[in-house]
Formats: C-alpha cells, structure tokens, sequence
C-alpha cells in the first residue's frame, strides 16, 4: 500500500492542539488514528485539537487509567491508551474491534502495545519533543490517503 508522509512542527501546545482540530476536518467516520510517541510527546494535546474541532461534550483527557473515554460530538471520538496493556489480546476485551465499526473516530496512544489489531489504513502520527526546546514538537503523518497529510496547514 502506497504511503503519503508530511511532517509539521509546532512550537507550542497550543499549535499542537490547532494541528489536531486540521487533522479532525480531513477525517471520515471510521478513520483510525495511531498515536506514537514518548511520555509528555503531545499525544493527548493533539487529541484534544480533535475532540475540539468534532464539537465534544467534554474537553480530551488522556485516559491511562479507563484506558478508554469516549467523547460525543459531531462525531464520536474513542480515545484509547494502550500504555498500561501487558498483552495486545487485552485490547479485545475491551471491544476494541466493536469501537472500529461505530462509525466514529478511534485514536490510540500508544499504539505499538496492540499494532496487529490495528487496521491496514491506519493513519500513524509520530510526535516527538524537541530535546532542546520543551514546547517544540515534530510531528510525521503516515497515511495511505494524500488527504491526511496535505491540508494546507
């Protein structure tokens, strides 16, 4: 499958949380997103750009101890966080394959605890923090569609 890639950098949480809310306006009903990714990268900023820009009930936490929150809007957001799964087979349990055909949008942080459950199309963002400037990120969207990558941002 062809890949398109694009990385942008964002200097604050604030543009990361923009970043996220262009990312959310190129998303249909049952994209995945895969989140990838150290601790404090920008994963949950982006996430809440996202549930922002789909009109949430509630602003983007992360969700290391539900390991799941769910956010109704314009559309549904299924934020995952995979980082305290032991076994990728956890994931199944907590319906992770029902989530995928909702008709919403799925994002994981911490995606590479369950990547053989992970759709082919998933699109993969890598946010990485700058080691010289805490508030600078750079961020690589991997997608099989040109439209995730290239939105004019």
């Amino acid at each position: 499958m062809a890949m398109y890639k694009r990385t942008y950098r964002t200097f604050s949480a604030d543009e990361t949380t923009d970043l996220g809310r262009h990312i959310a306006r190129m998303l249909k009903p049952g994209d995945v997103l895969a989140l990838y990714g150290d601790l404090a990268a920008g994963k949950t900023t982006l996430t809440r750009g996202l549930a922002e820009e789909f009109q949430a009930n509630q602003p983007a936490t992360s969700p290391t101890f539900t390991l799941i929150n769910e956010y109704p809007g314009i559309l549904t957001l299924y934020h995952f966080d995979c980082y305290r799964i032991k076994d990728a087979r956890e994931i199944l349990y907590l319906g992770f394959e029902e989530y995928l055909d909702m008709g919403g949008i799925v994002v994981v942080e911490w995606p590479q605890k369950i990547e053989t459950f992970l759709p082919e199309d998933t699109i993969r963002i890598r946010l990485i923090r700058s080691e010289s400037r805490e508030d600078v990120r750079e961020i690589t969207i991997e997608s099989p569609e040109e439209r995730h990558v290239n939105f004019g941002c």
